[in-house]
């Protein structure tokens, strides 16, 4: 089904429109996915993105830590940097804040990769937004920003409705 179909199909209540917003972020973020999967070389998108965070921070994350940012498990943070090590881009060590802890640091390949092979690619990122005047990206980033306070609501109420079942 194409977007123009959907949008016309869901766009009568508010309860399609908000059928239609979920199945269209969920769609969009397998397209980035496999549109970055099969372009950009070296990492995968999941892999970038832990990158990114790990490039960012100004301390070492641990595995649970980058698992709340990324809104995965940390097992799945521990499978990517597996990965990551692997390729020479982090180092796995223990956390100096909590010994039961894993942390991951970049190394130099993380800021030489940003730096060169993936500034190419931060060119095209240009075109997923060109559609959009300044405004309309300034509108989205406002809207993307509440979507996460909703999730965040999603999260708070799921974990009360899990309380409330235990007692």
């Amino acid at each position: 089904m194409k977007f123009g179909d959907l949008a016309a199909r869901f766009s009568d209540t508010t309860e399609n429109q908000r059928k239609a917003i979920f199945s269209t972020l969920f769609i969009t973020g397998n397209k980035l996915q496999t549109l970055f999967d099969n372009h950009i070389p070296k990492v995968s998108l999941k892999q970038f993105m832990l990158l990114s965070i790990v490039r960012q921070s100004k301390e070492p994350l641990t595995f649970t830590q980058l698992g709340h940012s990324l809104g995965c498990s940390r097992q799945n943070i521990k499978k990517l940097a597996d990965v990551l090590e692997k390729k020479g881009f982090i180092t796995i060590q223990q956390s100096p804040l909590d010994t039961r802890a894993m942390c991951i640091c970049p190394t130099e390949k993380v800021n030489s990769y940003f730096q060169n092979e993936f500034l190419e690619y931060q060119e095209e990122l240009k075109y997923l937004f060109e559609v959009y005047t300044e405004e309309e990206i300034e509108t989205l980033f406002t809207l993307l920003s509440r979507l996460y306070a909703g999730i965040e609501n999603l999260e708070k109420r799921i974990l009360e409705d899990e309380d409330r079942s235990h007692l």
